[in-house]
């Protein structure tokens, strides 16, 4: 049976080289690709169980591990592997921790890349050899992430989008919806974030950026 696969990261280049090792190691995969959160969305909508995500830490639409929480909290079921630039420990623990099913560096040779993906579509766990014999942290969801992840894709969308400091026409004009729906959706992000404003909301964001850097407080707030 045909394994889906989707590969959602920014670079076309890398997404091109990923393909290339998954077709050489699985038995005809069915491979789709997303260059942000909001293409891999859609392609959810039309895929809603897919095999394997193959996830980039630093996607536009998400900020470091909120895009991992999102995708944990809406499908659970659905095996969600990091692939990054950042191989830090740190970083790797914390992807973990937030319920990843894997990490593999983007520096591992393709060979690697396909024995890694092998094992999680087997249903196990793959993790680099610099984080063998160095215990995880049990996983445990604080009450924001519970409460990032009950966002619908839409509103997950649209706080994506408040992140990178658009305004509420410009966000209505991109989702070719009207202002007055995404009014809406602003408030009933800010009621299950349990935030007051854009600011805060934005916070809540960039706080899980893997390397964390104060967010502004000049976010508009229409």
């Amino acid at each position: 049976m045909e394994q889906k696969i989707i590969i959602a990261d920014d670079h076309p280049l890398f997404r091109a080289a990923l393909q290339a090792a998954l077709r050489q190691g699985l038995d005809n995969p069915e491979i789709h690709e997303a260059g942000s959160i909001a293409a891999l969305q859609n392609l959810l909508e039309q895929i809603p169980s897919p095999d394997l995500i193959l996830l980039d830490l630093n996607m536009p639409g998400a900020h470091g591990f909120s895009g991992l929480i999102f995708l944990r909290g809406q499908y659970p079921d659905v095996p969600v592997v990091l692939v990054s630039a950042a191989e830090e420990q740190q970083v790797i623990q914390k992807a973990m921790q937030h319920g990843a099913a894997g990490f593999i560096p983007k520096s591992s040779p393709l060979n690697i890349l396909k024995d890694a993906v092998k094992l999680v579509l087997e249903g196990e766990t793959w993790l680099p050899d610099s984080m063998r014999g160095i215990p995880l942290t049990e996983s445990s969801s604080n009450d924001m992430e519970v409460r990032l992840s009950s966002l619908t894709p839409q509103q997950f969308r649209v706080l994506g989008m408040m992140s990178e400091g658009l305004l509420n026409k410009q966000i209505a004009y991109e989702l070719e919806v009207s202002e007055a729906t995404i009014k809406a959706h602003v408030t009933a992000i800010f009621k299950k974030l349990g935030v007051r404003n854009r600011t805060q909301a934005v916070i809540v964001m960039k706080e899980l950026d893997h390397d964390p850097s104060p967010a502004e407080d000049s976010t508009p707030e229409s």
